[in-house]
């Protein structure tokens, strides 16, 4: 995500979205597009677990956004149901169930590029994950979901440690994030990094502390409300300690 833009989208949420884009106001419209931008991915891999094609995910999905983004989309969404995530995929689902929409739309949207999707590092992506054969296209949906969302925090805290200097320090700590992760002892950190050990702890729990914010931050804006972050950060994390 560009540094240009983030600013004024990180205090836009998804009650704001809802409210902005049902009355065709162009900040909602610029808010709804970063966030499909951001959660793309998870739907392309619902539909290729679905069985379709690269090819035919890919003219779906640019034909499922030229709907999406040029009608009144957000009409229908429940706002006391408060997910972006469950709204997208639900969509989703109504534009596949009625195929002579679906192949207006494609005609009319096909090659159309309302959103700029690199698929060809999406499919080269999803021959990547686990082929779990046990996960319903609707639970692997999920799991990209959180995993996309957690790149996308950790994108955003990046690019804060880079403007502060500290991209080095970043990506050597980076990888305690990681459950079983191989990493160094704090004295080798330390010293390739020129730090003392204690101030290398004082920077990891930092890290940690503002890694779990920017997490929030990110859920905060794809549900309704602030009561509704820690429910979804522990469904999140949920799906994401599945084996």
């Amino acid at each position: 995500m560009g540094s240009g833009s983030d600013h004024q989208f990180a205090t836009t949420h998804w009650s704001m979205v809802h409210d902005a884009a049902r009355r065709n106001q162009p900040e909602g419209r610029v808010a709804l597009t970063q966030l499909c931008q951001a959660y793309w991915y998870p739907l392309y891999s619902y539909l290729r677990r679905r069985g379709v094609s690269p090819s035919d995910a890919e003219d779906i999905l640019q034909s499922f956004f030229v709907r999406f983004l040029e009608q009144d989309a957000l009409g229908a969404a429940d706002p006391a149901r408060g997910k972006f995530r469950s709204f997208l995929a639900a969509s989703l689902q109504n534009f596949l169930s009625n195929e002579r929409r679906a192949e207006r739309a494609l005609k009319r949207g096909g090659g159309a590029a309302i959103l700029s999707l690199d698929f060809s590092e999406a499919d080269r992506r999803y021959q990547r994950e686990p082929a779990d054969t046990s996960q319903t296209p609707e639970e692997a949906f999920d799991r990209q979901w959180a995993w996309t969302l957690v790149q996308q925090a950790l994108e955003t805290l990046r690019d804060d440690w880079r403007r502060k200097g500290k991209e080095e320090l970043y990506e050597a700590l980076k990888p305690l994030l990681q459950p079983g992760a191989a990493t160094p002892s704090y004295d080798e950190l330390a010293q390739r990094l020129d730090m003392t050990p204690g101030s290398l702890r004082v920077a990891a729990h930092r890290f940690r502390q503002e890694c779990g914010q920017a997490i929030r931050q990110e859920i905060r804006r794809t549900v309704a409300s602030d009561d509704d972050v820690e429910d979804e950060l522990r469904k999140l994390f949920a799906l994401l300690s599945r084996q």
